[in-house]
């Protein structure tokens, strides 16, 4: 602490550091306060100073705005903070040679990533289970207090995706861990991000445990955002000291350096024994963008799938949701006629059917109108869409290729180049790649090993065709309806 400050000075820092401690909780003030020290104040503005750039760019980009707060709830004058970085002998050793950081400053109403939540993203309720601190000062992405374990409903489609996240998040520190890493996938709104913040709320609600959740653009952001600010140590550093990390819609991550990075923290967290929980929209052999070691590294854990939701799944998420509306509008009704017609019609994924009941209640609330059948098929009929084709195999792709063309499977397979298999064989390269949500690199291997590269050749040869060969044209049509009988 600086001598030349008056007793006056010391004593109202004290008693801002008793107010944020009280405000953002004993965890958080542990992991990021007790280092930091009041250097001056100057009319409107207070100074104050911490041992390390890691810590003061953590403070201003989460907490700048609470510390701000607290002045002025001591002294409503103040209207600035500015935090640097000490320098000399109160500087630890390895940091003494390096220059003082520029001042970063926090001014009345500049609100900057308070508590970890991006600005315009909604921030969790007031309810939320224990130790949310914990998760902010991590400075993990934001949480719903609504996405838990409590209010996921479950079905045959999701019930080993569930099972296995309720294990996951029920581990004490130091048991054997069965499922690691978990890897999660399904498409959009079947309720992996539901299952991922289940885990995080239930995992810090545990006394000695840290849970980070974050979605692959908030790890790339904080790891983009450490490099520019050379704390990259120190992130790397936060990362691996936790006892649990979620990645959520890991097909968005990105940058060769990024995935690198993602790839040690991974292997580093596995091999000490930490849990590691990860979703996307596709298993790992089909994440074409990521790194084939993070590929392998996650399809060595157990791997779920999370199905299409049934019409009974559907029927029940139903009845949940509208429990849940009924505790803030208590007059909210929706007969079962129109729960049935819902659950029958809306079929994509649990946000349509939130969608259309959200609509009910708007219409509901906003006009008085009894919600009858005839309401909800006017209002839900954008959302009632066409059933999905049957899910196309690459084998019966090679099947229906290889009769069309005369043809064995094993010529497709084979290595032989001759005329009469080479168009075939492009062909079905083609159509599991139109077909399919296969990548190009499983396509490859399906068919006889081939390279991925020789799989996009194929697939752009045969484009190039269909546009100048209307004969060629017609035939994969025909055969496109084949396969989707």
């Amino acid at each position: 602490m600086n001598s030349h400050l008056s007793q006056t000075d010391l004593d109202r820092w004290n008693r801002v550091k008793a107010r944020l401690r009280a405000e953002v909780g004993e965890a958080v003030f542990s992991s990021w306060f007790t280092r930091m020290e009041l250097e001056g104040i100057e009319g409107d503005t207070v100074r104050l100073s911490v041992a390390t750039r890691f810590l003061r760019s953590w403070i201003q980009s989460h907490y700048a705005e609470k510390v701000l707060t607290c002045w002025q709830a001591e002294d409503s004058d103040i209207t600035r903070i500015v935090l640097t970085v000490r320098t000399g002998l109160r500087q630890p050793a390895a940091a003494a040679a390096k220059p003082a950081e520029p001042a970063c400053e926090a001014k009345a109403g500049a609100v900057n990533g308070v508590n970890g939540v991006e600005p315009g993203r909604p921030q969790p309720a007031a309810q939320a289970p224990a130790r949310p601190g914990m998760h902010e000062a991590l400075g993990g992405s934001p949480l719903d207090p609504r996405l838990n374990f409590e209010t996921f409903v479950v079905g045959r489609s999701n019930e080993l995706a569930y099972a296995a996240a309720r294990q996951v998040a029920g581990v004490r520190r130091g048991e054997t861990m069965l499922f690691n890493p978990l890897y999660i996938h399904a498409g959009v709104g079947l309720g992996k991000t539901h299952l991922l913040q289940s885990v995080t709320w239930a995992g810090n609600a545990q006394p000695d445990s840290r849970v980070l959740y974050l979605t692959a653009e908030k790890f790339m952001y904080s790891f983009v955002s450490a490099l520019r600010a050379q704390n990259a140590l120190a992130f790397k550093d936060v990362l691996r000291g936790i006892n649990v990390l979620v990645i959520d819609d890991l097909q968005f991550l990105q940058g060769k350096q990024t995935q690198a990075e993602f790839s040690h923290t991974l292997n580093s967290l596995i091999d000490a024994g930490r849990q590691v929980v990860v979703a996307a929209d596709r298993p790992p052999a089909d994440l074409e963008t990521v790194d084939e070691r993070v590929r392998s590294r996650l399809a060595g854990g157990l791997v779920v799938e999370i199905g299409s939701l049934g019409e009974e799944l559907r029927l029940q998420i139903l009845n949940s949701r509208v429990a849940a509306a009924r505790a803030h509008h208590p007059q909210f009704d929706v007969p079962p006629p129109v729960l049935s017609f819902i659950a029958k019609s809306v079929t994509h994924n649990g946000r349509d059917l939130e969608g259309a009941l959200n609509r009910l209640l708007a219409c509901s609330k906003l006009t008085g109108a009894p919600i009858t059948l005839e309401l909800a098929e006017r209002e839900v009929r954008d959302l009632v869409r066409p059933p999905d084709n049957k899910k196309i195999k690459i084998e019966e792709i090679q099947r229906i290729v290889a009769r069309h063309y005369n043809v064995s499977r094993g010529d497709l397979l084979s290595s032989r180049r001759t005329a009469n298999v080479v168009r075939p064989r492009q062909i079905a390269m083609y159509l599991a790649k139109v077909l399919t949500l296969r990548s190009l690199p499983e396509i490859g291997r399906r068919f006889g090993g081939r390279d991925h590269t020789t799989v996009l050749h194929a697939v752009r040869k045969i484009e190039h065709l269909v546009g100048n060969d209307t004969t060629l044209a017609n035939e994969i049509e025909t055969l496109k309806r084949q396969l989707q009988e």
